[in-house]
């Protein structure tokens, strides 16, 4: 996801970052930052994520083309495959303090493992299911889905193919996320808000009972094809 010379130069004066402190964070040198934001440079898309990944996790939203926002602890958004690993991570540290019960609806496994590959995936899975009674799990995927890659903490019910979307929620604690993956890119907007978070549940739990499909047995598999 692209951001403006507008934008940097705004997000650097609402953290107070001078050029050399974005260039510290980013690797990026201060007279390539300096040419990026005068427009002298035309800056690749690459460097762009890598600024931008820097500004978000110093704080900043980015709205629209053009708008930047302090984030606040109601609104929170990760970009990119550092950011989706660091939203796991929340998700993680969240269930981890609070346990209580986790839905996912519309999972995409293959998203989430070309993103963060396999080995990162049996990590955060094993974390998980340390976890033990403490959460509860369920996730929907769309029908006929056999990569069930969080099995060894979490239940699976598939959803009609007729009414599937590859856009993801979440809901854990008093958080509700949206995932957001495009062929190059990813993103996740996490709302800290427990009204919004249990009703999304409310909304789950009816899916999952008057909808949602249980998996005939033999397709019950992790990673790695076991059962």
């Amino acid at each position: 996801m692209s951001i403006s010379t507008a934008q940097i130069r705004g997000a650097r004066g609402l953290l107070d970052w001078s050029q050399a402190e974005l260039s510290r964070r980013t690797g990026v040198s201060t007279t390539s930052i300096g040419n990026i934001e005068s427009g002298h440079t035309q800056a690749r898309e690459s460097t762009l994520s890598v600024i931008r990944t820097a500004f978000e996790r110093g704080g900043i939203d980015f709205i629209g083309t053009e708008g930047v926002r302090l984030q606040t602890e109601f609104l929170h958004t990760y970009t990119g495959t550092a950011g989706l690993s660091d939203f796991m991570d929340h998700l993680y540290e969240t269930a981890k303090q609070f346990g209580g019960e986790i839905v996912l609806f519309n999972a995409y496994p293959e998203n989430w493992i070309k993103f963060l590959g396999e080995e990162w995936l049996a990590m955060h899975s094993k974390r998980m299911a340390d976890l033990g009674d403490k959460i509860s799990m369920r996730i929907t995927s769309r029908e006929g889905e056999t990569k069930f890659i969080s099995r060894g903490f979490a239940e699976y019910r598939w959803f009609p193919e007729e009414l599937f979307s590859k856009r993801c929620l979440y809901a854990y604690a008093d958080y509700i996320a949206f995932v957001n993956f495009e062929d190059s890119d990813v993103s996740v907007m996490v709302l800290h808000q427990s009204d919004f978070a249990y009703a999304f549940r409310v909304l789950f739990n009816i899916a999952w009972d008057k909808v949602a499909l249980s998996p005939k047995n033999e397709t019950l598999q992790v990673r790695g094809g076991k059962k």
